[in-house]
């Protein structure tokens, strides 16, 4: 099942649940993302490490339906299949993760491989989903932008508000800069579900992207 296929059964789920007809807007579920940027030993970026909390709501209804053998605690074998869902549906939508690498003006735009390490885990009513992502040529350059976003904004990405960025085997000269976005969901909740279909606001989420800069000169 793919995970905006799953993620809108979800909220058609909690729509009839709530009676609300806020749950119509956007964004759906919330997300607080912490991110690592893995070196290799010669200065090459490897890869992004990512740890993505849902919210609880969204945790609550993904968790439905898994069999335990403890009530109310998940193991991470029994949450395997859950995690392999959504790594392997999270490629339809380039990792919500865009990397750029190289100065400003002549940077290029790098790709990833398929997920790696990946699982989920269970805490404090709240499911976090662990997962790597290699770059597809590790990436050697002395500067490097990455942005987390959901262009459609359906989901709503913030980094940790006590460890959003860390770099991990990086150079001592390298220097990493992050920015958050501006709260969007006020001015998107005056916006209906065909707003966010139409070509004008098909890249809305862009506006609330969050920025990670490493510069190692």
């Amino acid at each position: 099942m793919k995970l905006y296929r799953f993620i809108q059964y979800l909220c058609v789920a909690i729509t009839f649940a709530l009676a609300a007809s806020s749950a119509q807007a956007h964004p759906h579920v919330w997300i607080v993302a912490k991110s690592q940027l893995v070196y290799a030993p010669d200065g090459a970026i490897t890869g992004v490490r990512h740890a993505w909390t849902f919210d609880d709501m969204f945790s609550t209804y993904a968790l439905q339906g898994i069999e335990t053998k403890t009530k109310g605690v998940y193991t991470r074998d029994e949450l395997k299949p859950l995690a392999q869902t959504n790594v392997e549906s999270l490629k339809d939508y380039a990792f919500f993760t865009f990397a750029k690498a190289g100065a400003a003006g002549s940077q290029k735009k790098e790709k990833f491989n398929d997920p790696i390490d990946y699982y989920l885990e269970y805490k404090d009513a709240a499911l976090t989903l662990h997962f790597t992502l290699p770059f597809k040529t590790p990436v050697k350059t002395q500067a490097l932008a990455l942005e987390v976003f959901d262009p459609s904004y359906f989901i709503d990405f913030k980094l940790d508000e006590k460890d959003p960025v860390a770099l991990v085997g990086a150079p001592a000269n390298c220097k990493l800069a992050f920015q958050r976005p501006s709260d969007g969901s006020a001015q998107a909740q005056t916006m209906n579900e065909q707003s966010f279909l139409n070509g004008d606001n098909s890249n809305y989420g862009a506006m609330f992207a969050n920025k990670i800069t490493v510069d190692c000169p």
